[in-house]
């Protein structure tokens, strides 16, 4: 009797662990995007960006001979276009200098606007200096929210508190994560792609900024149309703001709230 009741036990729970179905786990998303900045330059050069295989963003200088032009041909390409905002060390006519009173900021953005159209929101050229004037981001992001525009980190600078400030009234923006080619060999440029993509396998998403050199051009024509077969999703700006929620990194804050400087 205790046999057959054993024997009855043994095979119900086979039975049961032969039906549960085997629990796997969700797979995990990378996302990467791309902006190329300093473009407005050279037409050539920059309509190969315009050829790379998927969402990259536009950053067009507005100081440059072709800014408006081809702010008008990447906008006809179904292009993101950004403007990329000269900010202190930079120089020129647009440029943002801590010593410059809002006034004076104003009607320099309001020219680059001008001189750029289509855009759908900024980051910053250089910058190290600027972003660090959190009178003047405060300023920056109001105005931007105003104008339904969103924010591009560019974080040349541990000192920046622009993406603090855009967080604090809700703006749409996101930080950079990896610039590609500080060093323009094609050698580094795919070793820092490869840094982006194991970044945004470890966090998720991961920022790209890059620029129309030729070594960087070669590099992501060659290298992006792997990137699906890698597992990586490459999404325009506008996602990887909706992705990230406006939340910082691991890399740029605790939490999801950005870190502020410390005094110095």
């Amino acid at each position: 009797m205790r046999l057959r009741l054993l024997l009855g036990l043994l095979c119900c729970l086979a039975g049961v662990a032969h039906a549960a179905p085997a629990t796997t786990a969700a797979p995990h998303k990378a996302y990467l995007s791309l902006i190329i900045d300093d473009l407005g330059q050279n037409l050539l050069q920059d309509r190969r960006v315009l050829a790379l295989p998927g969402p990259v963003t536009a950053a067009i200088m507005p100081d440059t001979p072709h800014a408006t032009e081809f702010a008008r041909e990447a906008h006809r390409a179904g292009k993101i276009v950004i403007l990329h905002m000269p900010m202190a060390p930079a120089t020129g006519p647009f440029a943002w200098h801590p010593e410059l009173p809002i006034e004076e900021l104003e009607k320099r953005l309001n020219a680059a606007f001008k001189a750029v159209p289509y855009t759908a929101g900024i980051n910053n050229h250089m910058g190290s200096r600027m972003t660090a004037q959190q009178p003047a981001m405060a300023w920056l992001m109001a105005d931007l929210q105003r104008r339904h525009k969103f924010f591009v980190d560019s974080r040349t600078s541990a000192q920046t508190v622009a993406a603090a400030e855009a967080q604090k009234i809700g703006l749409a923006s996101v930080s950079r994560d990896v610039f590609l080619d500080d060093e323009p060999t094609e050698a580094a440029i795919f070793t820092q792609l490869q840094t982006a993509i194991s970044l945004a396998r470890k966090q998720g998403s991961a920022v790209m900024i890059g620029h129309p050199y030729p070594q960087t051009l070669a590099v992501l024509e060659r290298e992006l149309p792997k990137l699906k077969a890698q597992g990586i999703d490459w999404i325009d700006i506008k996602q990887m703001i909706s992705v990230r929620g406006n939340r910082a990194t691991a890399a740029h804050g605790k939490d999801g709230q950005y870190h502020l400087p410390t005094a110095r």
